[in-house]
């Protein structure tokens, strides 16, 4: 009997899985989602964005077909021994301070801030309130059990209506038996419910918050985000509403607190209520004249658009050689070693240039004294990556008295260099065959475009002359240039001018695109 009644009393650890989104390597777009089940394989899939999808929807495959949460479980945090169940003592205290569970055996998603991993827990309410990102999926049934008053009240009824002989009294009339009447159950007290404490973007709406209309929108806002976080398709509409109506509340709730964060918070939600406002209006076609869609470049920021032409320019105004095979040749050396005046070339950077004779202008370079190679040329064109040859450009190499022509670091090289590469390579340029005199119109076109893709500022357009002095051609072959960037969907909406050259990058390149700001 005694070995029954621990076997009853005995609880089941909490379940808990994790879901994780990790890179597949070092300088790789892929990413392997992966979890914990043994069941599950893991996934390597092409971006983060599709693998955090991905995740997502395993997790919540996960959680509609896996079992409720159990009444009895033990919290799967405290068997892991979190630090939530496990404190440190305080200056005063000699032991740590108890940590007591309570409230409903839940099921709880935890996830970190940048969306690297999601773990499902089963455990009580009262743990999953102590974990700041944790969402409720699942919460298990109350236990079937009948209360003591309801108990009793039933027994009562059941007595009522059982007539009990009760003694005689003699002033009766008719001297029948009078039954005990059972007087009907009290009503139940009324109990004082706690007021419900609003939540809005991790902060908890005060109840003492005055005027009350204020905390009231705070409390409605919260619910409503939460309410659009379940819908199945997004309504970019609806949420710029809601983010301008958390700017608004947000921005009173400073004046009432004299909160700088709540400030800085009303800032963002305008800005996040403007960009989901364009975003809609892209979507559904009515977007406002000469305003772009929102685009994803390879190089983000004005600093490295700016870097970016500084190298042309330099070039233009240095190129030791005649020619667009040698421009060409001169732009992606001075990328490999613009930062300390060295740097590191294999021969399939080379042949991987629209270059009829790349040893040939080697050897030039060298001669010139502009290039220096560890060995011959012929050993820099049989290289491999494994074996990389070094090579060095003494004009760029910085010394005490010159830190040479550029200002930014280390870090910044191998992004514009990797930049020129990919505008170079373009897919549809490789295919079409295009030479060198075309591929260096990409790169200046690239870095002359507003930031819808106009070219030239605000869409004036670019110099005719400007053009074929950086290509290193003539007015008349630039002519032929533009309509082979135009028949490889490079450029649309082309008019030439004596002067001029107007015209709008397309959609495709324009995230390699560095636009004049």
């Amino acid at each position: 009997m005694g070995v029954e009644a621990h076997a009853t009393n005995e609880r089941a650890t909490g379940r808990t899985w994790t879901v994780r989104l990790d890179p597949v390597g070092r300088g790789r777009a892929d990413v392997r989602v992966s979890c914990s089940r043994p069941a599950c394989a893991a996934q390597v899939l092409p971006s983060a964005a599709v693998g955090r999808t991905a995740a997502v929807e395993h997790l919540k495959a996960h959680l509609r077909a896996g079992p409720a949460p159990r009444p009895s479980a033990y919290c799967a945090c405290r068997a892991e021994e979190c630090h939530t169940h496990i404190r440190p003592a305080g200056p005063r205290e000699r032991r740590p301070a108890p940590w007591r569970c309570g409230g409903a055996v839940v099921l709880a998603v935890v996830t970190d801030r940048e969306g690297r991993w999601w773990q499902v827990m089963e455990c009580c309410s009262r743990c999953a309130a102590a974990h700041p990102t944790a969402k409720i999926a699942a919460t298990a049934p109350a236990p079937d059990r009948t209360a003591p008053a309801d108990a009793f009240r039933a027994a009562a009824a059941s007595v009522s209506t059982v007539p009990a002989v009760g003694p005689h009294f003699s002033h009766t009339a008719s001297g029948a038996t009078v039954p005990h009447e059972v007087p009907p159950p009290r009503a139940p007290r009324p109990t004082r419910q706690r007021a419900r404490r609003g939540r809005i973007a991790q902060r908890f709406v005060p109840h003492e918050l005055r005027p009350v209309a204020l905390r009231d929108e705070l409390t409605e806002l919260g619910e409503l985000f939460r309410a659009y976080q379940q819908r199945a398709e997004p309504d970019l509409a609806v949420l710029a509403g809601l983010h301008a109506r958390k700017a608004k509340a947000f921005r009173a709730w400073a004046e009432v607190t004299a909160d700088t964060g709540l400030r800085l918070d009303a800032e963002r939600a305008e800005q996040a209520a403007a960009t989901a406002r364009l975003q809609h209006l892209h979507r559904s076609g009515q977007a406002p004249e000469g305003v772009g869609p929102a685009v994803t470049r390879l190089l983000t920021a004005s600093a490295q658009w700016n870097h970016a032409r500084a190298v042309l320019t330099h070039v233009a105004d240095h190129s030791p050689l005649p020619g667009p095979e040698a421009r060409l040749l001169v732009v992606m050396l001075t990328l490999r070693t613009a930062q300390s005046g060295v740097g590191n070339l294999v021969g399939q950077d080379l042949k991987g240039l629209p270059l009829p004779d790349p040893e040939h202008l080697v050897g030039q370079l060298v001669e010139c004294g502009w290039l220096d190679i560890a060995g011959t040329v012929d050993e820099l064109i049989a290289s491999r990556p494994e074996n990389p040859t070094r090579i060095g450009v003494p004009s760029l190499t910085p010394d005490e008295s010159d830190p040479g022509p550029f200002t930014f670091g280390r870090k910044m090289r191998p992004k514009l260099s990797g930049w020129a590469q990919r505008v170079v390579g373009e897919k549809k340029l490789r295919k079409a065959k295009t030479a060198a005199d075309a591929r260096l119109l990409a790169l200046a076109l690239a870095t002359g475009v507003s930031l819808d893709g106009q070219l030239g500022p605000e869409g004036e357009g670019l110099p005719l002359e400007d053009l074929a002095s950086w290509c290193a051609v003539t007015p008349a072959e630039l002519l032929e240039l533009v309509d082979r960037l135009t028949a490889t969907d490079w450029l649309t909406e082309v008019a030439v001018t004596d002067t001029v050259l107007t015209g709008r990058l397309t959609e495709r390149v324009l995230p390699l695109s560095c636009p004049l700001t």
